[in-house]
């Protein structure tokens, strides 16, 4: 069948727009084409971008044996490896989501309670009264912090030191819309030495898998069953022909687990930090709310609080992380919403657009927690983490995260923003983050009593 309408011009042409002006590019062609549309990259066969939950229900729903996604993500490949959960299909995405699921849920959770308000707190007391904190930086330590700390089980030293300034360095490579082209065209990812750019990033990337392949080797040869950290958990793992991960698949999910842990996190609360503070009702009520779990609370209980959370649900909302879900592509024939795709179809929901549906979200531009209080919204209605058997494996520890830090950070000190003005996403590589960083001036401590996970 034809292709749904969708914006013309040139392959890089439409590229260029697509990563340097993202949102406006989504709102124009949502605007002009209606739902769904087809948009074509340079890198990507065309696809077809879906926002209405109908249709976000059929891809979700449908049998995944109907659709491959790995082998769309190839922009992930030269930072993730060939066997990241990201970039497999069928029996071995299944094999590897099996084993990489048990260390994200249950009471494995409970266990990273004290380790996230740790980390919280260890970054932002290096900071002075009267000192600029900007946000999404101390933000990217804190949650850098975290999923060292769950990953490895690493306490302060030289590996894992070299760990954290490697990965920083990694990913500041990527740190702009001008830069994050890089990711999207590959014609720009040549080694021209170590001054390069693609140069600079497959040296970091070669000393990143080295002190990875170290720690692995040093867990061979001294097992330690007692360890309950994520790599322990992940190399104890067996499938159901009792085979372990090798090597390279460790490396490759490590990484995954590393990157996509941490950036995406650092982001998200560096939203809420902007919001909170730009609102100071939202600010006031959150407050209220935290001193009713008293100065010593359980962890649970901090991340039940329902306006905390739906503090967290509605800056995800706003400007998710990533602006969809991962692509399908249709190994047969499918319908979706009464419209037939031929096989090789590319089909990619659009989390920002459907987030943004006024029929959804009435004022879907205006932060306001209180929607997520008034109604709950269907998994093809509210998708920050993506969904089907491709939803992100780690959703339940970054919500758990977010609720964590920000109740840590308010309970603990008072921030001012600097500037007042409206922030707008940046794109940094393949996702999103506040233009600016949102500088924060740390006004005082314990402006209630200190929170302490017990």
């Amino acid at each position: 069948m034809k292709l749904p309408d969708g914006p013309k011009g040139p392959k890089l042409f439409l590229t260029l727009q697509g990563v340097l002006w993202p949102l406006e590019f989504l709102e124009d062609c949502a605007r002009r084409y209606g739902d769904p549309f087809t948009s074509r990259f340079a890198s990507f066969p065309p696809f077809v971008v879906f926002s209405n939950p109908q249709a976000i229900q059929e891809i979700f729903t449908a049998d995944p044996k109907l659709f491959d996604s790995g082998r769309s993500n190839t922009v992930f490949r030269p930072s993730l490896g060939d066997n990241s959960l990201i970039l497999l299909d069928g029996d071995r995405h299944a094999r590897q989501r099996r084993l990489l699921t048990p260390p994200f849920h249950g009471d494995r959770m409970r266990a990273y309670g004290q380790l996230i308000c740790d980390a919280a707190e260890k970054v932002i007391s290096d900071y002075s009264i009267g000192e600029t904190v900007v946000a999404r930086t101390a933000m990217q330590e804190i949650s850098l912090r975290v999923i060292l700390r769950a990953v490895f089980g690493l306490d302060e030293g030289p590996r894992l030191e070299q760990l954290r300034q490697l990965l920083s360095a990694l990913l500041e490579g990527f740190n702009s819309p001008l830069k994050s082209l890089i990711v999207f065209v590959p014609a720009l990812q040549q080694d021209l030495g170590a001054w390069s750019p693609w140069g600079q990033f497959l040296r970091r990337r070669q000393k990143i898998d080295q002190l990875i392949y170290a720690e692995i080797e040093q867990r061979r040869a001294e097992p330690d069953a007692t360890r309950e950290d994520i790599l322990s958990l992940m190399m104890a793992a067996r499938d159901e022909a009792g085979q372990p991960m090798t090597d390279v698949e460790l490396r490759d999910e490590l990484m995954t687990l590393l990157i996509a842990g941490h950036e995406t996190t650092a982001s998200s609360l560096s939203w809420a930090l902007y919001w909170v503070h730009a609102i100071p009702e939202v600010r006031d009520r959150l407050l209220q709310e935290l001193e009713t779990v008293g100065p010593e609370a359980d962890p649970s209980a901090i991340a039940r609080l329902p306006y905390l959370n739906a503090v967290c649900q509605e800056t995800l909302r706003l400007y998710p992380v990533v602006l969809f879900t991962f692509l399908r592509i249709a190994k047969a024939p499918v319908k979706i919403m009464g419209l037939e795709f031929e096989p090789g179809t590319y089909l990619s929901p659009c989390i920002y657009l459907t987030h943004h549906r006024p029929d959804l979200y009435p004022e879907p531009n205006q932060f306001r927690p209180e929607r997520f209080l008034e109604r709950q919204f269907s998994p093809y209605e509210y998708l920050p983490f993506g969904g089907g058997n491709r939803r992100c494996i780690g959703m339940a520890f970054a919500q758990y995260e977010m609720k964590l830090v920000l109740a840590t950070l308010l309970s603990r000190w008072q921030f001012n923003l600097v500037d007042h003005r409206p922030v707008r996403p940046l794109r940094r590589g393949a996702t999103f983050t506040p233009q600016g960083g949102i500088p924060l001036v740390l006004q005082s401590d314990r402006p209630l009593n200190s929170l302490t996970v017990v």
